[in-house]
């Protein structure tokens, strides 16, 4: 994390004497204007995602009520500023065309604007950063959804044995291993486009479902007002369609085939429980 912060800074910090103000403007450019910005707004809410699922630690950390909120609001406030300023940079040095071109043909278009600044080894440098941050995505979407197979496993929608913890109680083994092997499926796949799209629709319904459950917080439990969550409902319902249109329609499928497992899942439960109490009265 640490390599990875260094080098945004660097990236910031050498590129913006080389910023040309011509490419800053228009703000938005290209005949699809602001629908392009809802996209890329959707798009880009996955790389915020990572600092919620603190959220999803609430057992291994002291105090969570006041810790947890703290954690998540300076950790993506500083995280914005940091991003809003590589994305000036970025344009402001290659242009909103130059850096799409690099994105979509190169793992490390930041590397390829820094090779620009005529700093010795700024694309090296930029290319480590980018390696690092790559392993801190993995490393956080392994944390993050094993801890979220563990409480689905404990309210029985999916496998009792994704709830089995360690020897010191602390950590999901099964559900570690299982999330770093779906992590790997996606992976072998090779159209990053496609699984960063579907990623953002499924993260953009995952959190509108996140504000609805808050929706229904007892006041006495609330932390914050209703009215948040009922803005962040609606903006993450109408940024999740803003992806291709095939991806939210897939991702719409595999909502109602998720629905199906889980009612089936209950109803198995429920089941299992009126057998237990009709054998012991």
């Amino acid at each position: 994390m640490t390599i990875t912060l260094l080098s945004l800074v660097f990236f910031v910090a050498a590129g913006v004497p080389e910023i040309q103000g011509g490419n800053l403007m228009p703000f938005f450019p290209g005949e699809r204007g602001i629908r392009a910005w809802l996209e890329a707004t959707a798009l880009m809410f996955v790389a915020y995602t990572g600092y919620a699922r603190i959220a999803t630690l609430g057992e291994e950390v002291r105090d969570p009520r006041r810790t947890i909120p703290r954690a998540i609001a300076l950790s993506a406030a500083a995280v914005m500023l940091l991003y809003g300023a590589v994305a000036v940079v970025g344009i402001g040095v290659a242009g909103a065309d130059g850096l799409f071109a690099a994105t979509g043909t190169e793992a490390a278009p930041l590397a390829i604007v820094a090779e620009r600044y005529g700093v010795p080894f700024g694309g090296g440098i930029l290319a480590i950063g980018a390696l690092t941050a790559m392993l801190g995505v993995a490393l956080n979407l392994i944390l993050g959804l094993s801890r979220v197979m563990l409480a689905m496993a404990r309210r029985g929608d999916l496998f009792s044995v994704f709830a089995r913890l360690n020897r010191a109680g602390t950590t999901p083994p099964l559900a570690v291993l299982a999330s770093a092997a779906v992590i790997a499926g996606l992976v072998t796949i090779g159209d990053v486009r496609t699984t960063w799209s579907f990623s953002a629709f499924a993260v953009l319904v995952y959190y509108a479902l996140t504000n609805l459950a808050a929706l229904r917080i007892a006041s006495r439990d609330r932390l914050y007002p209703r009215w948040i969550a009922a803005l962040g409902l609606v903006c993450c319902l109408g940024l999740a369609f803003q992806v291709e249109p095939l991806v939210w329609l897939a991702g719409l499928w595999l909502i109602l085939a998720g629905s199906a497992w889980h009612a089936c899942a209950q109803s198995a439960r429920l089941r299992r429980v009126g057998r237990s109490k009709s054998l012991n009265p």
